[in-house]
């Protein structure tokens, strides 16, 4: 499990120095690749790397800088873009751990971000969550993805076309709009998750409660991580929000509506969770309730023999002197008398409606 193995590789840093560039998650071995973007109003260039040496120094003049780098398997690559680029030993130990939880911190000299992607994965329908970190400086914008498809290809578009305000903005704008890319995923997220929920209530009204019982706790689960993955970004957006010497007037507007979508999303994740919960209650109903008939049918059918059970006791005596023990139709006669009984005690059952 997923969990188990980020738990071995937090005990793999036991004992280690702060600032110890250890990963924190799935190992891999394909390279890792570096997209290289210089924009302006006028231009754009882009460029693959393989090799951070290769990497270019300056940013230009006029122009933002965006390196993102998709895969974070290889901590060696991370701590000699570090040296590179003077990003603090604790920034790039975070940037490898892939169990840190969404946050903002101010460096003085950058920003650095923590935010997870949501994508939900329709092969396994499971919501996998993904490793993003931010480092703004000046004019120049950082971007490590864990792993998976590249999350900000339509960004990347939009700056070869030069479509919209990206190209005319500065890097704080970049920077919302990697985020902005980010939250929108949830919604798409969420859309999936309330089929499932429409699905599962369907499923319930049929009357396979097993099977729901299982879907159910599945859906609390990953509702659990959605939830304290989506929370903190609210802070990460206040805190970037109330930023003055990096994020521009303008560009706060944008960041307030992100806020919102947030917002929403977090409101939809409740009353998901809620739903989930009012679906688990109604399972543990149904499940109730056929419990309950079960029950009525064993007993009603207990109470008929009852009484069938004392006739046939009282004839299965052994005394010597019975007289319907010696009477040609005395068999006849007390079977009848028995399914008498039963259709009487059937029949009144019936009339109180008691199945």
């Amino acid at each position: 499990m997923m969990i188990d193995r980020i738990f071995q590789e937090f005990s793999r840093k036991s004992g280690l120095p702060p600032g110890s560039v250890v990963l924190v998650g799935e190992r891999r071995e394909q390279p890792i690749s570096i997209r290289f973007v210089r924009y302006a109003e006028s231009a754009c260039s882009e460029q693959e790397y393989l090799r951070v040496e290769d990497l270019p120094d300056d940013a230009g003049p006029g122009s933002v800088t965006w390196m993102h780098m998709n895969g974070i398997h290889h901590p060696q690559v991370i701590e000699e873009l570090g040296m590179k680029f003077a990003v603090h030993s604790l920034v790039l130990e975070d940037i490898v751990n892939t169990g840190h939880r969404p946050k903002l911190d101010d460096w003085d000299e950058y920003l650095f971000i923590i935010i997870k992607s949501l994508i939900y994965d329709e092969e396994t329908a499971m919501v996998l969550p993904g490793h993003v970190s931010l480092i703004c400086s000046g004019d120049t914008v950082f971007s490590f993805q864990e792993s998976g498809p590249d999350l900000f290809t339509q960004v990347r578009e939009r700056i070869r076309s030069g479509k919209g305000k990206i190209r005319k903005m500065q890097a704080d704008y970049l920077v919302y709009t990697l985020l902005d890319t980010i939250v929108d995923g949830y919604y798409s997220m969420l859309e999936k998750i309330g089929d499932r929920i429409e699905e599962l209530e369907e499923t319930i009204l049929e009357n396979n409660t097993r099977e729901a019982f299982h879907r159910i706790h599945e859906l609390r689960r990953e509702m659990t991580v959605i939830r304290k993955t989506i929370w903190p970004v609210r802070d990460i957006l206040s805190g970037l929000e109330k930023n003055d010497w990096l994020v521009a007037d303008h560009t706060r507007y944008y960041l307030r509506d992100v806020y919102d979508h947030v917002i929403q999303s977090i409101d939809i994740v409740e009353t998901f969770r809620d739903m989930l919960a009012n679906l688990h209650e109604v399972t543990l109903s149904f499940n109730s309730n056929r419990m309950n008939e079960i029950m009525k049918v064993l007993t009603i059918i207990a109470t008929i023999f009852i009484p069938l059970t004392f006739i046939a006791g009282v004839y299965g005596m052994n005394f010597k002197y019975m007289p319907e023990l010696e009477w040609r139709w005395g068999y006849f006669a007390v079977l009848s008398f028995m399914f008498l009984v039963a259709c009487l005690m059937g029949y009144y059952f019936k009339v109180k409606k008691w199945f």
